[in-house]
Parts: C-alpha cells; sequence; structure tokens
C-alpha cells in the first residue's frame, strides 16, 4: 500500500472529499441528493470557535460547496467567550458547533432564537488536576478554575463533583479566569484544577504538566453522550429547511473524513489557519473517539442527559422537557438517517 503523505493539496483534498460523498462514506444515495431541490440561499454563514474539535465544521467547507453554497463564510466570535448562542441568536453566524453544558448554562441565563439540530461528536473536555489532586473527590476544597461562574463548564465540574457525593456550590473553591490565564496558574500550581478543550490538553501533556482527571470521551457516563451538538439561527432553520438539511449532511460527511483521514484534516486546519500545530491538530482528530460515529448516540438523550444533571445538582432550574421542547427540532437529522446507510 502507498503511504500517505501529510501534506495534501486543496485539489487533492477536494478530491478527497467529493469522493467521499459520491462514493458513499456514509452511505448516501447518489441519487437522493441530486434530486432535491436547491437550497432556498446560496449564502452561509458558520461561527468561528478556537477549538479543534469543531474539525468537522471547518472540514465542511468545501462539501458545503459541493450542497449548493457559493458565499460561505467563517465568522470569528465577537461575543464574549464560551458565547455561541449568543451569536447564532442574533443572526450573526447562521450555525456552529457548541458544547451541550455551554448550550444549557446559555439558554437558562437567557433565552435566544436558536434551536439544536442534531449531535456532532463525543467527548472533547479533559478535567486536569495537579499532584494535589488524584480524584475527583480530591477536589474538596481545593481551588477549580473556571471562565466565569454559572457557565457551562463550571456545572459540567460541579456535576462531576456532585457525581461523587461532594456539593459542588460549598465543597470547591471556584475562581473565574480566561483559558489563557488558567493555564498560566495551573502550571504555577497556583490552582488544582481546570477544564480544557483541545489543544489545550495536548500542550500540558507534551510539557508534562498535571494530569487528566475525567476524559469526557472515554470515561462513563460523559464518554455515553454528545458533547457537541449542532445548533442554528431559529429564523434562519424555517425560512430555509432545505440549506439546513444540506449543512447537516455536509456535516455528516465530514465527520466521516475526520474519522478516516485525520492526516488531511489537520493538515487543513493548520493550512486555513483554524489552529497552529499540526501535532496537536492531528493527535485532537484521533483522539475524539466518535467522529462518524453519530448513529451510535442519541442528541436527543444527550440534551436531557445534561439538563437532568444540571437541575439535580442545582445549576438550572428549569426542567430537560423545557429544553427539549423549546429549543430543539431532530426533524431533519432524522430524514438524514434514512437516506443515509447504517
Amino acid at each position: 500500500m502507498r503511504p500517505r503523505r501529510e501534506h495534501l493539496s486543496r485539489r487533492e483534498f477536494v478530491s478527497a472529499l467529493t469522493a467521499a460523498g459520491s462514493a458513499g462514506l456514509v452511505g448516501l444515495r447518489p441519487d437522493s441528493a441530486l434530486a432535491e431541490p436547491p437550497p432556498e440561499t446560496t449564502t452561509l454563514r458558520l461561527l468561528q470557535l478556537p477549538a479543534i474539535c469543531n474539525a468537522p465544521k471547518y472540514a465542511a467547507g468545501e462539501l458545503l460547496k459541493g450542497e449548493g453554497f457559493t458565499d460561505m463564510q467563517y465568522i470569528k466570535i465577537k461575543v464574549p467567550p464560551g458565547s455561541p448562542i449568543k451569536s447564532v441568536g442574533s443572526g450573526e453566524a447562521d450555525f456552529s458547533m457548541v458544547d451541550a453544558p455551554s448550550l444549557l448554562m446559555d439558554l437558562e441565563a437567557a433565552q435566544a432564537p436558536i434551536v439544536t439540530l442534531m449531535g456532532v461528536h463525543v467527548g472533547c473536555y479533559e478535567l486536569v488536576g495537579t499532584d494535589r489532586v488524584k480524584s475527583i473527590r480530591d477536589l474538596k476544597g481545593k481551588t477549580v478554575s473556571v471562565p466565569r461562574l454559572g457557565s457551562g463548564r463550571h456545572a459540567f465540574v460541579g456535576t462531576m463533583a456532585a457525581s461523587v457525593g461532594l456539593d459542588p456550590h460549598k465543597d470547591l473553591n471556584w475562581v473565574e479566569h480566561s483559558s489563557s490565564d488558567a493555564i498560566g496558574l495551573f502550571t504555577e500550581g497556583k490552582i488544582d484544577a481546570f477544564l480544557g478543550f483541545p489543544p489545550v490538553p495536548q500542550d500540558l501533556r507534551a510539557k508534562k504538566i498535571g494530569h487528566v482527571l475525567v476524559d469526557t470521551g472515554v470515561d462513563r457516563p460523559w464518554a455515553q453522550y454528545f458533547c457537541c451538538v449542532l445548533i442554528g439561527n431559529r429564523e434562519f432553520v424555517v425560512k430555509n429547511p432545505r440549506a439546513t438539511k444540506r449543512v447537516l449532511r455536509a456535516i455528516l460527511k465530514a465527520s466521516e473524513v475526520c474519522a478516516l483521514e485525520p492526516e488531511r484534516v489537520a493538515r487543513l486546519l493548520v493550512d486555513r489557519g483554524f489552529t497552529e500545530r499540526y501535532d496537536y491538530a492531528l493527535q485532537t482528530v484521533k483522539e475524539i473517539p466518535s467522529y462518524g460515529k453519530w448513529r451510535q448516540y442519541s442528541a436527543m438523550d444527550s440534551v436531557r442527559f445534561y439538563a437532568l444533571r444540571f437541575h439535580e445538582a442545582g445549576f438550572i432550574k428549569s426542567s430537560p422537557q423545557k429544553f427539549l421542547s423549546r429549543y430543539t427540532d431532530w426533524r431533519l437529522v432524522d430524514e438524514l438517517k434514512k437516506e443515509l446507510k447504517g
């Protein structure tokens, strides 16, 4: 077998993506997409976030062109970090991937006209601790950094603590720091733990700093549910159902490409400026265990799971059913499940 090259030209990468779709990489019958009416709009804006785990959204670029989008933009976030819900809800962007914990906490704090459309992957977050912390139970009395109190990461770590019998509101010393500040403080031993997403855990491992307490990609129950989901602006979704379905299909195809061609995807992420280091990008894409396995998990169960855990731990007052009824619509992804062979 001919060895792969790590660097692939743009033409070659586009050819690989096209082949992925036409050859039925996700089982799509070639005639089903061609038989559909064109999208209602050819303009599309996707939110760009500093998260390598969003790889399917970025790798979908050429596939989206194949779906009929001629004016496609990646919009860098302008709201405070961790608030893509605001950007999508305001219409600044049409779609974004977002982690389910942040989605629930931001919607609990302020309603937004968004709709959750499908799950994308499992397990990008890692809870890391210093040598003073050997397990989640050891967080009692320790200092844990989060971007802000009331954020998704605050509730996520708090729920992990509650799962082992700690009171997340009394037993942990919460402090607020940006991700970059948290890394420096963690390195200096001034905080005991924080929850990070790629490329932060990869960087810490490379520098042999700290250790992993919880890896949501492999540790239950977190590894059983989608971490990141796709959300859309409600007005866009209602007005453009054909375009929305094409967006979902492209991202599902791109997820398959991430699973089968991680080297190509990692190179694209670097070449297009979505991240800087190829080695961290490749490690992340390879380590996300659920790319291409979207049929094996339930987005509805994932939203219900986090909402129930957050409610039980006292981070939200709303019931899981409220989130499901107000902020989700699974009809398009259910259609795609019938069209894409298992």
